[in-house]
């Protein structure tokens, strides 16, 4: 067993185990038949985050972190395409694009995730809701790009795990720039925008300024994300050779810190209550709150984190 295949695994064990328990701590709060959309999302994202690892291990166990980069015009010409090697390049490109769909479709199922939970987190007040529509027809959008990006960057589609000749960047699915740049650009673009409904919700409520900040870093794990996003492209594009084992490594390490970041906001005050010993969770800011008659910001008594 290498030291990926424990990591990964060990990575997914974690990050099933903290949506377990954001699920226990919701229903728990408002039962299984009263939970939102946004722990559905979650759900879904359970599956896409096993899915991804399983692809990100066929990778290296099954195909030998192999595709169709990182060969000379000598080797490509020379390659018999009854040989073993050949297959393994061919299948290793295959995996990596179903891993590229799942990866980007994973992590924009998180946005989503967050997206509602900042809809439930501003009832109330419309003028910050009009900032999670927005959010909604970003996130929407930019995945749709996206899947485009990745499906249509190589024509005709089977050149993806074309060998000889040499089918160029934009048809190696493992190190492709356009599949690469066009994800972290909208991944940062939607992350930075997400990150701004918290930062200017709290930044301007009536808080005491430790406890604004706390709850501007618990909502604001993106910034994470993103940084993750960007060290997996630069790894990537800096090792060719590796990159389709690099890509399979960092997706699965990048997904991770967004399983957590996304969950975070709701696991942290039911651990916390526990700790403390309350009997009864407070869902603090993911329960939807009357809207302050007095202001149209909130106030200390609605924000329980």
């Amino acid at each position: 067993m290498t030291r990926f295949t424990i990591e990964a695994f060990t990575l997914l064990g974690l990050g099933l185990s903290i949506i377990g328990l954001r699920i226990y701590a919701r229903s728990e709060a408002r039962t299984f038949r009263h939970l939102e959309l946004d722990d559905y999302f979650m759900v879904v994202a359970a599956f896409l985050y096993s899915t991804e690892t399983a692809l990100a291990y066929t990778v290296g166990a099954y195909w030998n972190g192999l595709a169709n980069n990182g060969m000379s015009s000598h080797e490509r010409e020379t390659l018999d395409q009854e040989s073993l090697e050949y297959s393994l390049r061919v299948n290793g490109s295959k995996t990596q694009i179903a891993g590229w769909v799942v990866y980007v479709t994973l992590l924009w199922i998180l946005k989503a995730s967050m997206c509602y939970f900042f809809m439930r987190l501003t009832e109330g007040l419309p003028v910050y809701r009009l900032r999670v529509y927005i959010a909604y027809i970003l996130i929407s959008t930019t995945w749709v790009v996206v899947i485009l990006s990745i499906l249509l960057g190589c024509q005709p589609f089977h050149k993806n795990w074309q060998i000889n000749p040499d089918p160029g960047n934009h048809c190696q699915p493992a190190v492709s720039k356009i599949n690469l740049f066009v994800t972290v650009i909208l991944n940062g673009l939607t992350d930075i925008y997400l990150l701004s409904i918290p930062v200017l919700i709290f930044s301007l409520a009536r808080l005491p300024i430790l406890k604004k900040l706390g709850l501007i870093a618990l909502l604001s794990g993106g910034v994470f994300v993103m940084a993750a996003g960007i060290l997996r492209c630069v790894l990537i594009l800096s090792n060719p050779l590796k990159g389709a084992e690099q890509a399979g490594y960092w997706a699965v390490r990048e997904t991770f810190v967004a399983v957590v970041t996304t969950n975070l906001p709701i696991v942290f005050p039911f651990i916390r209550s526990k700790l403390k010993g309350d009997s009864n969770y407070n869902e603090g800011p993911s329960k939807p709150c009357k809207p302050n008659t007095n202001s149209p910001l909130p106030n200390s008594s609605r924000w329980q984190v």
